[in-house]
């Protein structure tokens, strides 16, 4: 069975740091893109980030480019998102996603999420 499971949300003040990680267990991920969507209260799930399946390629959504990397670990079947500069507009449940592609997104499995809450 396939597990992912977030880790490193919390609570930080506006202009801060955090920074999520989604280990991924159960199969290996090694040959998909994996990526992390958010949905803020009463908004629909958004896309956030994703980084192809050896890392040599990555997108964001404009929002956060230049403020948030993504990057992976294979050999610890890990994805992180480093979040800089954080705003309270990025208040949001963080979820981790693995794709049934390589280097494009399409969530196949999903993790239960990560609370980020950003006060001014």
């Amino acid at each position: 069975q396939v597990h992912l499971v977030e880790s490193g949300g919390g609570l930080v003040q506006a202009g801060g740091s955090l920074r999520l990680s989604c280990a991924a267990s159960g199969r290996t991920f090694s040959t998909y893109a994996m990526g992390w969507f958010r949905q803020a209260p009463g908004k629909e799930r958004e896309f956030v980030a994703a980084i192809s399946w050896d890392g040599s390629s990555s997108q964001y959504v404009y929002s956060v480019k230049g403020r948030f990397t993504i990057s992976r670990d294979n050999a610890k079947n890990t994805v992180y998102l480093q979040m800089n500069s954080l705003e309270p507009e990025d208040t949001a449940v963080y979820y981790c996603a693995v794709s049934i592609f390589a280097t494009t997104m399409e969530p196949a499995y999903w993790g239960q999420g990560t609370q980020v809450t950003v006060s001014s």
